[in-house]
């Protein structure tokens, strides 16, 4: 694979998101520990484009790198590697052979099992080999640091943090990062940078406390919420449900979490806990390293998805597939149940207030859960905005505590646990008399009850960087002034699928920028999507009353629309992340550049609704390519991107497709994407000229019928694909009739053609109405 520009992979610059710098590097990186978190943690730094050193202890046999080079057999299966050849980047060895290589490395990464012990003995030999400077860091999750470095000496104290990654490290955005009193100030900011801009990371400074912030809260609620379900009588479904969707947590809620992270490490992980936490910590009223179930389940070997079952099982002890849950009153299994208890419903508060088991199930816990996370707050991270976002990104909750609090009333709260006898908090009492944790117009509390300095911190999100009100807007989009001749083209629908509004505000933007900016950029603030595409009821509505006028229309006027992007006297930079489908990735890459997140997921595949890309999709798509190879060959890339209807796993991947150019930024931190977006912009606005119109070759019938051939027949496609194909194939070829060169606007039209030819076959209509009804593709 050729190199690809990944933003502020090597040089790290004090702007967030900038694409240049040269304050802190990383040339070289180590990681010791070869499984599913050193591993991963390898790969994400390899994704980044750095080079990395995996160790493990030697192998048994002839290769001594065997373990570690089982790990990145690991990633490349797993998907850690966001494109294959990245794997290229980790290179293999053992401790005993290999720990004089650890002498060039910038930052070295501890990644073995929670033995302190095993720890310390690690970090000697580490000291002994490493270079000056070197940051070394430790993954543990729940070991202090204080408690890591005692008897390791001045120099190792100095360059030692933790970095606690959340697993699997691709995937997960949280980065918890904690110095110690010894730690240099300049250790801690260079592990910082290199997270959160080399490696993507959401960072969170945390206080070295056990557990840090995530795991302490996060593992405090699911001690609180497995063992008060169980007492109180609820079942697990009961449970799930009311732990899911009324307190903004993933619905797998309590008991299909403890399934997913595996019940084996209760004793591992809660066990920790349970040894270094204060005497006092009201995490030992709720110990469920004593539960007599929960070892009961263990002895039996009910660990959870990678066991023969959990809370849930989907396979019986004969193989054949269940839908079943455990029975807390007999131990045994039984088919599983939809919860029906009435009171189940999605406002926290008046479900908090039901008098029936699932009320007093979700007060129990709550009330449990805030004053846990006040009592402890000034002792694990400076503000409660911290807080919340280590368990949002380290959880997956929607809110985090002193969110929720808020969203069900601190006043209402601080009465109900008055009532109940509570000793309510210093903090909780703070926020009350501030109207809350997030008081309107005012910055988050810091944990010791005092106002969070201005600007403390920074954000890079659209609704920081705007003013207050549009320039334009409509029902679906809006033009924002981001400030420095900027202006912003946001659209603001479900996933961002574009309907009419947002062609005529794409249409809108060239004379809105004219009029007071120098650049825009296209983007928002959904981590989702860029866009999903068009809301496919204006196909569906046209072609039910076969109104093919309407169609046309619609068509044409997208295609302007986009291609005027393209053309307009000032340069447009797409901010891309999440999902970019058909058209939402046919108006990416009208774009003159665009800056990816390394997650994008763009594809265009119509053919799963039964057309084709129509608002020059294809058209820039075979231009992209013919900027890479020979005609035919950039023809049949093409044509096999889009018969394929891929889409793409990453940016790197998305490069692949064409899609991307190798020129395209990348950005590995989703959080500084619209601010590299809009630094791009400001820069092309500084010596910009209107792109030369464009000319594409076309081969003809004879590159027509070449396309035809090369289907691949493992694609098993349908006689519907078939013909989508054929259109296809006809559209590329320049109409099957020219050989020569055709402008933009030529092919565009042999688009929208096609398109409309393939909108009156009953089959079409039948996919884009499964995809808008299941979310799921017809074969038909």
């Amino acid at each position: 694979m050729d190199n690809i520009k990944i933003s502020t992979a090597i040089n790290i610059d004090d702007t967030a998101g900038s694409p240049s710098g040269d304050s802190s590097t990383i040339a070289k990186a180590v990681v010791i520990g070869a499984g599913s978190m050193g591993s991963g943690i390898a790969a994400q730094l390899a994704n980044a484009g750095v080079s990395v050193l995996l160790l493990d202890i030697p192998g048994q046999g002839a290769d001594r790198a065997a373990i570690a080079r089982a790990g990145v057999e690991r990633q490349l299966k797993a998907g850690g590697f966001m494109h294959p050849d990245r794997a290229a980047l980790v290179e293999v060895g053992n401790i005993e052979d290999d720990i004089g290589r650890l002498a060039d490395a910038d930052w070295i990464v501890e990644a073995i099992v929670e033995d302190i012990d095993l720890k310390r003995a690690l970090y000697r030999k580490i000291e002994n080999a490493r270079q000056a400077g070197s940051v070394v860091s430790s993954n543990t999750s729940t070991i202090p640091l204080a408690q890591l470095v005692e008897g390791m000496g001045a120099r190792f104290a100095g360059d030692f943090v933790i970095t606690h990654f959340f697993n699997p490290p691709r995937v997960m955005p949280l980065l918890e990062l904690v110095g110690g009193e010894e730690t240099r100030p300049e250790a801690l900011k260079k592990a910082r940078r290199i997270a959160e801009f080399v490696m993507g990371k959401s960072v969170v400074d945390c206080r070295d406390t056990p557990g840090f912030i995530a795991n302490r809260i996060g593992n405090y609620w699911m001690s609180v919420a497995s063992l008060e379900a169980i007492r109180q009588g609820l079942t697990v479904e009961e449970a799930d449900a009311v732990m899911g969707k009324p307190f903004g947590i993933p619905r797998t809620g309590i008991f299909g979490l403890f399934d997913y992270v595996g019940i084996q490490l209760v004793p591992l992980v809660w066990g920790s806990f349970m040894r270094i936490l204060p005497s006092k910590d009201a995490h030992r009223r709720h110990d469920i390293t004593q539960d007599a179930f929960i070892a009961s389940m263990l002895s039996r070997g009910l660990v959870g998805r990678f066991g023969p079952g959990g809370f849930y099982r989907r396979k019986n002890s004969a193989g054949e597939r269940v839908d079943e849950v455990i029975d807390f009153a007999t131990g045994d299994y039984r088919p599983r149940f939809l919860a029906e208890l009435p009171s189940i419903i999605d406002d926290l508060r008046v479900l908090c207030e039901q008098p029936d088991k699932a009320g007093r199930y979700a007060w129990t816990v709550l009330s449990h859960l805030v004053l846990y996370a006040t009592a402890i707050a000034p002792e694990i991270a400076e503000d409660v905005a911290s807080i919340d976002k280590a368990m949002r990104l380290g959880y997956n909750w929607r809110n985090g505590p002193f969110e929720l609090a808020d969203q069900v009333g601190i006043d209402w709260l601080v009465t109900k646990l008055e009532g109940g006898g509570f000793e309510i908090p210093p903090l909780l009492r703070d926020a009350q008399r501030r109207g809350g944790f997030y008081a309107p117009k005012s910055s988050a509390l810091l944990t010791d009850g005092t106002e969070a300095p201005a600007g403390k911190a920074a954000s890079f999100s659209i609704a920081s960087l705007r003013k207050p009100q549009p320039v334009r807007t409509n029902a679906s989009a809006s033009v924002w002034d981001l400030g420095e001749g900027v202006a912003c083209l946001e659209i603001h629908t479900k996933m961002n699928a574009y309907d009419i509004d947002v062609v005529a505000m794409v249409e809108a933007l060239p004379d809105v920028v004219n009029a007071g900016f120098s650049a825009a950029i296209i983007g928002s603030d959904n981590q989702r999507a860029f866009s999903a595409g068009a809301r496919l009821d204006t196909f569906i509505d046209h072609i039910l009353s076969q109104d093919w006028t309407a169609l046309r229309a619609f068509i044409a006027r997208g295609q302007a629309a986009w291609l005027g992007l393209k053309y307009a006297p000032f340069p447009v930079v797409a901010a891309a992340g999440g999902l970019a489908l058909g058209g939402g990735c046919e108006l990416m890459m009208h774009a003159d550049e665009i800056v990816a997140h390394s997650e994008l997921a763009a594809g265009l595949p119509e053919r799963k609704v039964g057309i084709m890309p129509g608002w020059g999709g294809v058209t820039q798509l075979l231009l992209r390519n013919q900027e890479r190879y020979k005609p035919d060959d950039a023809a049949a890339a093409a044509f096999d991107t889009i018969v394929r209807s891929e889409v793409s796993g990453s940016a790197l991947l998305a490069r692949d497709l064409g899609l991307l150019r190798s020129t395209d930024p990348i950005v590995m931190n989703r959080e500084h994407l619209i601010s590299t977006a809009v630094a791009r912009a400001k820069a092309l606005s500084q010596r910009y000229t209107v792109p030369r119109r464009a000319k594409i070759s076309v081969g003809g019938e004879t590159m027509a019928s070449q396309l035809r051939m090369s289907i691949d027949p493992k694609l098993a496609l349908t006689a519907t694909d078939i013909r989508i194909a054929e259109k296809l194939a006809w559209v590329l070829s320049g109409g099957g009739t020219r050989d020569d060169l055709i402008s933009e606007e030529e092919m565009m039209a042999l688009e929208l053609e096609a398109i409309l030819g393939l909108a009156r076959y009953p089959e079409t209509l039948a996919r884009l109405q499964h995809m808008r009804n299941t979310n799921k593709p017809l074969v038909n």
